[in-house]
């Protein structure tokens, strides 16, 4: 009867969120740039099936050549497509957005989930050293592990990845410890529940909005953190197409190519706005609270 009903509300949770999301101008803006953002991500490598050219192929006598009907946006220095660039960084910031963030989900819901629900002293010694890491800005740390990992993409995914476990910890830990002592606990344990049935049956579900909402927030903060390592060499190394990269390697041209640093740079701003106001307004849809704050 208790799973039931738990799951019943999970369900009712799940449409009214994508009720709100359907009625929300921002939401749809956002959840459509987000979606375009991983279409370019998925058909970047078709891209010389579908008409755009390859983006390594270079061609010398179009250096930083103006946007055009052959270039859309414009070429790089190196002569490739920058539009095509652009799509394949696409795929860049995906891939390494997420792998970090699944990094993060791994270490940090199950030390949240198990600290906010057994407590004790190893609740405290785990907090602790999660605080230890939120006390140094978080760019900061990951150059730091990136420094000591080495340059590439490979090693920004994982130093990402421990940059926002502490974060995510906190914020699961402090949810399980408001539901733990909800009826709908208190009952399943009251029939017999064993903890662990009780931890992902019913705990874990009814953290799971936070979780999404925290992780949206993080995957936008990944997206920045990359592009910031790329452009100063640490990230993404040439010649793949990264957003960051194509940032540094546009600095010489800023004055007499513009559209060389403003259109990847139109791209950052904009799907990390997208992924920033998603996640804003999969909080309001989650909590009503806020809704009606």
């Amino acid at each position: 009867m208790v799973a039931g009903g738990d799951r019943t509300r999970r369900n009712g949770v799940f449409w009214e969120v994508l009720s709100f999301v359907r009625k929300d101008r921002v939401a749809r803006v956002s959840a459509l740039v987000v979606s375009l953002v991983f279409v370019c991500a998925l058909v970047a490598p078709l891209l010389p099936r579908i008409g755009l050219p390859n983006p390594y192929e270079m061609n010398l006598r179009l250096q930083v050549a103006p946007p055009s009907s052959q270039h859309l946006l414009g070429t790089d220095s190196f002569g490739r497509d920058l539009l095509s660039r652009i799509v394949f960084g696409a795929r860049v910031s995906v891939t390494i957005g997420f792998v970090a963030v699944g990094i993060a989900s791994i270490i940090g819901l199950t030390l949240g989930l198990l600290c906010g629900y057994y407590r004790g002293h190893i609740d405290q010694v785990i907090m602790r050293i999660m605080d230890a890491f939120l006390a140094l800005p978080p760019i900061l740390l990951a150059l730091t592990l990136v420094g000591f990992l080495g340059p590439g993409a490979r090693n920004v995914m994982i130093a990402l990845g421990i940059v926002y476990t502490p974060r995510l910890t906190r914020v699961i830990r402090a949810k399980v410890i408001s539901v733990r002592y909800s009826d709908y606990v208190q009952a399943a344990r009251a029939i017999g529940a064993g903890e662990f049935r009780i931890l992902f049956r019913h705990i874990f579900p009814n953290s799971f909005g936070t979780y999404v909402v925290q992780s949206t927030v993080s995957y936008a903060y990944a997206i920045i953190a990359e592009a910031g390592m790329s452009f100063l060499g640490l990230g993404t190394q040439p010649p793949t197409s990264s957003w960051g990269l194509i940032l540094s390697e546009a600095r010489p041209y800023i004055k007499e190519a513009p559209w060389f640093i403003l259109f990847p740079g139109i791209a950052i701003s904009v799907s990390v706005l997208a992924i920033t106001l998603l996640g804003d307004r999969l909080r309001e849809a989650i909590d009503p609270k806020q809704r009606a704050g």
